[in-house]
């Protein structure tokens, strides 16, 4: 099914569609049918349609998340999606063979997105869930920025003009949000930031409501926190973006 993305403009200052360097999407989905013994995998992702440098850039990334968060038998160099399911199950029976009676089933599932689109740029949000044993899963959240007029991926440091007074505002807002006082270090309430400094994530995405920035789970907090987030809207820290 395609799907055409909304046309919104960086920092809500919407005057109208211009569609002229939108991206076209159609739903790519793939799933692991080799047996029924094997791992459950489902891949549900945004494919960009034409073959221009940005749509490339766009599905070869998505392409490489999900290699590297399937591939777990060495043995299998894995250039495609579907060679990642392979390597996935492998693992599972390979290390079915030295536990027969432990191992419980795997499972991946792996969610894509659109978050954000303007002229500038696209922003598509990677949701994933793996399961190889263990107490519990993992799960885990990815933004993927790109900019439409370079057709490449960008990193989130490029993303601003001022990256330390946008640093300096996020962890004011952080401790509002995390009523961590001023005065106390940021973790003084229980969270584990390296250093007891505060630092951006990782993972830092535009959406909708505005600029999010996600901390997945053991990154600053213990996995029963859950994922930690923090959305900032545009109007408010439109003085420390870039104009990409």
């Amino acid at each position: 099914m395609k799907q055409l993305v909304p046309c919104l403009f960086l920092l809500f200052l919407i005057t109208g569609c211009q569609d002229n360097r939108n991206v076209t999407f159609e739903a790519l989905s793939l799933e692991n049918t080799k047996c029924k013994e094997c791992p459950e995998v489902s891949i549900a992702i945004p494919e960009a349609l034409g073959k221009n440098k940005l749509a490339k850039s766009i599905n070869l990334t998505l392409q490489e998340e999900v290699i590297s968060k399937l591939t777990f038998d060495d043995e299998i160099n894995a250039e495609t999606m579907q060679q990642a399911i392979e390597s996935f199950t492998n693992g599972y029976f390979e290390l079915k063979k030295i536990y027969p009676d432990e191992t419980i089933g795997w499972k991946a599932t792996i969610n894509g997105r659109v978050t954000y689109e303007d002229n500038n740029l696209i922003t598509i949000e990677l949701r994933s869930y793996l399961f190889t044993g263990g107490a519990h899963g993992y799960g885990s959240t990815n933004y993927l920025n790109f900019n439409k007029k370079r057709g490449r991926e960008i990193d989130p440091w490029e993303l601003f003009e001022d990256r330390e007074g946008f640093q300096e505002y996020a962890e004011t807002q952080f401790r509002l949000q995390q009523n961590i006082p001023v005065n106390k270090s940021i973790n003084s309430t229980g969270f584990m930031f390296e250093k007891d400094l505060f630092y951006l994530p990782e993972n830092i995405g535009f959406t909708e409501k505005g600029l999010k920035l996600l901390y997945n789970q053991y990154e600053v907090a213990s996995y029963a926190d859950g994922p930690i987030e923090l959305t900032l809207p545009y109007k408010d820290i439109q003085k420390f973006l870039s104009g990409k």
